[in-house]
């Protein structure tokens, strides 16, 4: 039943994807051949028009099939390339629009109910550096260090992965309806540290979960996925054993040895210096909880909300691309249904059905936006790859090559296949 929810889900925003590309084709005048639910050999289908409308065996993906989509002269009425250019790039581009569309209107319902996270200073200690700029509880912040603050969870996140910078914050709050600019040196903590994120592992252990860029610990040969089973010859079963045995002994700059399982083979570092980290500390605690928003404020942090999952998306994928992630933390569509259900059932269990409701969209929410965005890369066989031809092709005023586009696409599927398979088995091998 859990993983049912989780098949609907994706069902949904994928459906909702490709019926943008559908709307648009039938508004523009491009015949549809068929609109496809799911992949595969086909269970189910009827005809109504030019259009098939089927439903396909694996409940994955979805498709929108367009007359001459790839190929042909485009001289029969309703063809895909027969169009002009600009009616082309709606169709295209109308599959990632309305998932961004489906991400807001699903904030909008969750905002409406449990309200939104601004981020606002609940506490700021006594004579903090903080305290000392002007900061109260109160304001609510709306940038921090050059970024926007979308919502709390935005902030959270930048203070996470990007640390508190050691020279200088500054930041903007809104207090009594204005504008206020913050901007003074914070109280500094130095510490070592071996630059890695951890989590409790399934079969026991500590589970690396991300390794920054400059890491010591990286530089030794460690990997995302490691599972550390032994640190300083102390065997380590939780996160908790780990938190436990660096309170008692903290790193001071010596060499550290650890034991990593990595395949079921251990692996050894030796003699892994610690790096010292100077980073900011912040003065003040901001507000994690959702709050009631009136009509106007339900709209705005519904913008605020999609705009947190894309650049949420963007992160991740610059974190790929900078190797702080690896191909192997990527979840296909197993993973995403695993998720779904498990995170379903789990909220469901121990607080409300109600909540988990809410949680189920709220990741719907964020796949959603997932799928906009990714889409939109400049890659062969995804919306963004047409689009970067037609727009090569608006420039130079006449067509790509046909067959060039269609091979490029063809073969940018097969890639993506490729890869979609990996991931699909990589999932697989997590659920045993």
């Amino acid at each position: 039943m859990n993983y049912l929810i989780g098949i609907l889900i994706l069902g949904l925003v994928v459906l909702y994807h490709e019926f943008g590309h559908f709307l648009l084709a039938k508004l523009n005048h491009i015949k549809v051949l068929e609109f496809a639910l799911g992949m595969g050999p086909m269970l189910f289908s009827f005809q109504k028009g030019e259009t098939v409308y089927a439903l396909r065996a694996l409940p994955f993906g979805g498709s929108c099939t367009m007359l001459d989509e790839d190929e042909g002269d485009g001289l029969e009425e309703g063809s895909f390339i027969g169009a002009p250019l600009w009616r082309r790039a709606l169709v295209v581009a109308a599959g990632p629009v309305f998932n961004f569309i489906l991400a807001f209107l699903i904030s909008v319902v969750i905002i409406s109910i449990s309200g939104a996270d601004p981020a606002t200073v609940v506490e700021v200690a006594a004579d903090s550096a903080d305290a000392q700029a002007g900061l109260l509880p109160g304001d609510r912040i709306v940038r921090f260090n050059g970024s926007s603050v979308l919502n709390a969870r935005d902030l959270y996140m930048d203070v996470v992965l990007n640390e508190i910078p050691a020279d200088q914050i500054e930041m903007t709050v809104v207090r009594d309806g204005k504008r206020i600019d913050l901007a003074y040196a914070p109280e500094v903590d130095e510490r070592y540290m071996l630059g890695f994120y951890y989590g409790d592992a399934e079969a026991g252990g500590v589970e690396i979960t991300m390794l920054t860029n400059d890491s010591s610990l990286k530089a030794a040969g460690a990997q995302i996925g490691d599972i550390i089973t032994s640190f300083n010859g102390q065997a380590v079963g939780s996160m908790e054993e780990l938190q436990g045995y660096l309170a008692e002994h903290p790193m001071d700059g010596s060499p550290v040895d650890l034991e990593l399982s990595r395949e079921g083979k251990t692996i050894t570092l030796g003699g892994v210096l610690p790096k010292t980290v100077r980073r900011g500390l912040l003065g003040f605690s901001f507000n994690l909880a959702r709050e009631k928003q009136p009509v106007g404020g339900v709209i705005a942090y519904s913008f605020g909300e999609t705009a947190f999952w894309v650049k949420m998306v963007w992160e991740s994928l610059a974190g790929l691309a900078g190797g702080t992630y690896t191909v192997n933390d990527l979840s296909g569509p197993v993973g995403i249904v695993k998720t779904v259900g498990d995170t379903a059932a789990e909220v469901a269990e121990e607080v409300s059905v109600g909540e988990a409701v809410l949680t189920v969209l709220s990741i719907m929410s964020m796949i959603s936006a997932n799928l906009g965005v990714m889409n939109l890369i400049p890659l062969p066989a995804l919306d963004g790859g047409r689009l970067f031809l037609m727009a090569i092709e608006a420039i130079r005023r006449k067509p790509v090559n046909r067959k060039i586009e269609a091979g490029i696409n063809f073969y940018g599927l097969l890639i993506l296949l490729v890869l979609m398979v990996y991931i699909t088995i990589h999932d697989i091998l997590k659920l045993f």
